[in-house]
């Protein structure tokens, strides 16, 4: 079977600024984690898998088709993806039910019963059915994000691209958000872009980790989480040298990376040691 995205040498740069510098990797079904310090290129990978930029050079595949190529193909693309950007603007005057209609007529959903069962179903997956006559002005940033969700949604999309999805979510709308997002990567393939490290052990299947423009890391989650193995202690001092280090609530000094002293008991490590490991403070110039 085809990949669902192949990106071939693509950079993507702002002027002098080099923000991707010659990708290359492709994604099948399954939930991938994007990670990545801020400025890393994150946003801009997003925007060109969704087709709202084009490369500088490379190519990119998306469904079989250019999405740097002729608007024909562009244009099948979108009709067959979920994009959830970052940010949203909503038109405060709409009612969540009359926004998502309104996406779903971009969308070209032409048949108005089809496209209102369509608009029921994305709010009901996510738990905004009780109020879809509600102006979305009045909706709290949690319900904002759903909705954003919800438009991400509609059509049941082959590829599905997600940019700091449960930002403004509680915890408990952040589980549901998870149960839902799990239930999709059986059935389409989806890019997460996050910070929410918990988020990446909870529901993903590999983690491509990107930064200051390259692919740093390109694994399944066991991996990631390997490469951290035996550099994660417990003692009353930080580790000299460690990239991260914190008081545990047992009152001893969690240390990511750096020289455990005498007698430091080792951790198993997480999602986010592996990550401070490989992106934090000195980690890309070789340090601990």
């Amino acid at each position: 079977m085809d990949p669902t995205v192949r990106l071939t040498d693509v950079s993507r740069r702002y002027g002098r600024a080099v923000v991707l510098d010659g990708l290359s990797f492709e994604l099948r079904q399954g939930i991938v984690a994007l990670l990545g310090p801020n400025g890393a290129g994150k946003t801009t990978l997003l925007k060109l898998l969704s087709t709202a930029l084009s490369p500088d050079d490379g190519e990119i595949t998306v469904l079989g088709r250019r999405a740097d190529g002729p608007l024909a193909d562009r244009i099948e693309i979108r009709r067959r993806l979920g994009f959830l950007p970052q940010e949203v603007e909503f038109p405060s005057s709409m009612t969540a039910f009359s926004f998502l209609d309104y996406i779903a007529v971009l969308k070209e959903w032409d048949d108005r019963r089809a496209r209102h069962d369509e608009v029921r179903r994305v709010l009901q997956v996510v738990g905004l059915d009780d109020r879809p006559t509600i102006k979305v002005r009045k909706l709290s940033g949690g319900q904002r994000r759903r909705l954003a969700f919800a438009q991400a949604l509609l059509g049941r999309p082959e590829l599905l691209v997600l940019d700091e999805p449960t930002t403004g979510l509680d915890p408990e709308q952040r589980a549901t958000f998870r149960a839902t997002l799990s239930g999709l990567g059986r059935a389409a393939t989806v890019v997460l872009a996050t910070h929410q490290t918990e988020d990446v052990a909870a529901v993903c299947d590999r983690v491509l980790v990107l930064a200051a423009g390259r692919i740093v890391f390109d694994g399944d989650v066991a991996a990631f989480v390997g490469t951290a193995q035996g550099r994660v202690s417990l003692h009353e001092r930080t580790a000299p040298g460690a990239v991260a280090s914190w008081r545990d609530p047992g009152g001893r000094v969690r240390s990511v990376g750096g020289t455990p002293a005498a007698g430091a008991e080792a951790a198993a490590p997480t999602v986010e040691d592996a990550y401070l490991l490989l992106v934090g403070p000195g980690a890309l110039r070789g340090g601990a």
